[in-house]
């Protein structure tokens, strides 16, 4: 079934949350009736995000804090030493209960400061913007499918070669909060991020040695995994002691036998359809609204049934399940962290055929020690890494919205390798090369290329393909109908935010 949306168009001057500055932010947004998860990741690839079932594009020059989509590259991914602090200090939670003292003292709670999409999120409900297409009804389903346009699925985006990573079911959360660190930056400063992260003299001599070796013999680190029979690019041999140890290594660290506590990662289907989804629907709920109120001192009244469903279970993406595509299949997922038989987590996430897209974390204030936003982000950046070995193109991690200008929303960028998405021509740029212009502008145009344009930009509007009245005709057949001229002025917006190729695939419901 094709995407239906609806345009909204332009929402200004609405605060932001993240600054006191009288101009405010500025989005354009749309309500998805119905997404595919090609559209979405075509999308997200210009700067869109969703928040539910509506989804929005922050207007870059105009709003007061510019939010740069920004992505990881898992298969280069490596854990930093405050990420393995974090991990170890899971590990030892786990095996003797053991419970870090004084950590919320000399550490930031990872998620005291609101997460771009709530705070958009809360602007969809004070603004209340209504979507005119209520329901696809039966009818209307009928109808679209019946004319079967705009249905091809386009082949994912390039390759990236394939990295080893573990063949084992990974966890994964969502990292919407910020990095714990021990060392408190000077006021209105973050972690310095144009610098490489910090590195013991004693690793860099060890990572040397490693990659001498390698040159020397580059098949020898394989040879004892592989006289046990496994294939090598499933299963990296185990970190030796003259290694850093992987990711992986790191978070599946075998416990003892009697160990103090059992984490457990469950991957549901965010659908009522689900019966895992349901039956856990209540705890899940319960475990928002004590996150809301103790994280971001929402009133219970504002946490309902209503605002969580639409907020977090309720998704355009329709569900797929290639053969050439994850176990797991394509579309929104939320991602259950059981510790001994009890929610204490939950991170919702999208998985698109290029990637998997954070959307939100929800945790247990009582185990904030447990630096949930970081561990729950580094587990996703594992998963990722094990989606990618059965479908190769799904290679990134999308961490949602980076803002520079706003300290306290800069930690996203503490998750290395990571790119920037350039506002104006839509190239992923590394974010070592954004910094520096981020530092004399909030607004910037990363692609440093002059002469370089937006390549899906919209060329033929009249291609556009309307849903009108029941029935689907491309937008030149359509606008000899209107006499409207603000009409035209905001489907041409619509077709310049979403380029050449969704205008021509998803259908633009107009009443």
């Amino acid at each position: 079934m094709a995407s239906v949306v609806e345009y909204k168009g332009l929402r200004a001057g609405y605060h932001c949350g993240y600054c006191d500055s009288k101009e405010g932010k500025a989005s354009c947004g749309m309500w998805a009736h119905s997404m595919t998860v090609q559209d979405y990741q075509d999308l997200i690839d210009r700067g869109w995000r969703r928040s539910g079932k509506y989804v929005y594009k922050p207007v870059m020059n105009q709003t007061c804090c510019p939010q740069y989509t920004i992505r990881c590259r898992p298969l280069q991914f490596q854990p930093s030493k405050s990420h393995k602090k974090v991990l170890k200090k899971m590990l030892k939670f786990l095996a003797k209960g053991e419970v870090p003292k004084g950590s919320c003292e000399d550490e930031p709670m990872d998620s005291t400061m609101d997460d771009a999409v709530a705070g958009d999120f809360a602007l969809i409900n004070k603004l209340d913007i209504q979507c005119d297409l209520k329901t696809l009804s039966d009818d209307v389903k009928e109808s679209l499918q019946s004319e079967g346009k705009n249905s091809k699925k386009e082949e994912p985006h390039e390759l990236l070669q394939s990295q080893d990573s573990i063949g084992e079911k990974l966890g994964s959360g969502e990292p919407s909060h910020s990095v714990k660190v021990h060392t408190v930056p000077k006021p209105g400063k973050g972690a310095d991020l144009s610098k490489p992260p910090c590195r013991k003299a004693k690793e860099i001599r060890k990572e040397r040695k490693r990659l001498k070796l390698m040159q020397q013999n580059p098949a020898g680190e394989l040879e004892g995994f592989q006289a046990q029979g496994h294939p090598p690019s499933l299963f990296p041999p185990k970190a030796k002691s003259n290694q850093p140890k992987s990711l992986e290594d790191l978070i599946f660290e075998s416990l003892p036998e009697n160990a103090s506590h059992k984490l457990e990662v469950r991957l549901v289907p965010a659908s009522f359809e689900d019966p895992e989804f349901k039956s856990s629907f209540s705890q899940s709920f319960s475990l928002y609204v004590k996150y809301q109120v103790a994280i971001h001192q929402d009133l219970p009244d504002e946490c309902g049934k209503t605002e969580f469903t639409r907020f977090l279970c309720s998704s355009p993406l329709e569900a797929e399940t290639p053969p050439n595509g994850p176990d797991c299949g394509y579309g929104s997922f939320h991602q259950q962290y059981w510790l001994d038989g009890k929610i204490i987590a939950v991170g919702v996430i999208d998985i698109l055929p290029n990637c998997v897209s954070s959307v939100y974390l929800y945790y247990d204030p009582d185990y904030s020690f447990l630096s949930l936003g970081v561990y729950s982000a580094l587990r996703e950046i594992a998963f990722t890494r094990q989606l990618h070995e059965k479908t190769s193109q799904l290679s990134y991690y999308y961490m949602g919205f980076y803002i520079h200008s706003c300290p306290k929303m800069k930690y996203k960028g503490q998750y290395r390798p990571s790119d920037l998405l350039c506002p104006e021509t839509y190239v992923w740029v590394p974010i070592e090369q954004c910094l520096p212009s981020l530092e004399n502008s909030k607004y910037c145009r990363f692609n440093q290329d002059p002469e370089a344009v937006d390549e899906d930009r919209s060329t033929e509007p009249d291609r556009l393909q309307v849903f009108h009245k029941r029935a689907i005709m491309p937008y030149g057949v359509y606008k000899k109908q209107q006499k409207d001229p603000s009409e035209e002025a905001a489907v041409l917006q619509y077709a310049s935010l979403v380029g050449q190729k969704c205008s021509e695939r998803m259908l633009l419901f107009r009443n």
